[in-house]
């Protein structure tokens, strides 16, 4: 089982490298960064924290640390036009000289949508949009010429050159729905990302598995990706709609050992509740020994 970092964008680009590189030196796989301008409206959040653009960072990484894979958790349809968002991943793919993930999901956050005055429609259309935009990267960045004509997308004779190093690009869909978005991610996707603990992400798990049954796709051709916050020592975090993991280093070898039984591919830990500074790394080193241990 793999593992990888998530450094929030809301701390400053120095800390981000900071956790990056240090993942990169000690044998982390991966580092991934969400896609968000603002942190999302709720009790105790600071709606003007100042949070980093994911497109950006991602570039950067891809530049400044050379070995481990990145990628986006996830970019938002929403807010690009994925024929946009093609080009970038292509363009970040030839930074990383291959290691880049395209992360991308449907879209959620509303404060984002009211802010910039960008439509976030009814649940339907929103997914019936994603799909279409799934089908405008498959075509921009595994073939020569696309064209597209849908409700919400229309693509004549579209390139995307250069097309990224990677042949093809991985695409990973962020998704929990089990009535159509896990179905969404038996056709169009080479990997899946869920939040959830280890019995959550197992039975969501078996879900897509019949999924990729209805449509004659080998499950195991899916690589799964799942993340929860992360405590080492201390207690986990109160009145969070989130799950967590750990607590102490014992609670969290357990989880780490029931993700790997429930078959998951890659566990991405978020650095929120990690500390600062040499905190944080050390928290790093004490996750992947408990991994490698």
């Amino acid at each position: 089982m793999r593992i990888s970092i998530w450094p929030g964008a809301g701390q400053p680009w120095s800390d981000i490298l900071q956790t990056a590189r240090h993942a990169e030196e000690t044998g982390w796989d991966g580092v991934w960064i969400a896609d968000h301008f603002m942190p999302n409206a709720g009790t105790g959040r600071d709606p003007d924290h100042p949070t980093l653009e994911a497109g950006s960072l991602v570039a950067a990484l891809g530049a400044a640390v050379p070995r481990v894979r990145i990628g986006t958790l996830v970019y938002g349809n929403t807010y690009r036009h994925p024929a946009v968002v093609a080009n970038m991943a292509a363009t970040v793919d030839h930074v990383t000289g291959g290691r880049f993930t395209l992360g991308v999901g449907a879209g959620w956050q509303v404060n984002e949508h009211e802010q910039y005055g960008i439509e976030l429609p009814p649940t339907k259309q929103l997914l019936d949009r994603f799909v279409e935009a799934l089908q405008v990267l498959h075509g921009l960045l595994r073939q020569s010429r696309t064209t597209l004509d849908g409700e919400y997308y229309q693509l004549t004779d579209a390139v995307c050159e250069p097309k990224p190093v990677q042949d093809p690009l991985p695409i990973m869909i962020g998704a929990k729905g089990e009535k159509r978005m896990l179905g969404v991610v038996a056709e169009y996707a080479d990997m899946w990302n869920t939040w959830g603990l280890p019995d959550l992400f197992a039975h969501k798990s078996a879900v897509l598995d019949r999924f990729c049954a209805e449509r004659g796709r080998d499950p195991k051709s899916i690589e799964r990706t799942a993340q929860a916050l992360t405590v080492v020592n201390g207690p986990l975090p109160e009145h969070v709609a989130m799950p967590a993991i750990g607590g102490s280093p014992a609670k969290l070898a357990d989880a780490i050992a029931e993700y790997r039984a429930a078959g998951l591919d890659e566990l991405i830990v978020p650095d929120a509740f990690l500390g600062s500074g040499a905190e944080k790394l050390k928290a790093m080193d004490t996750v992947l020994g408990l991994l490698n241990g």
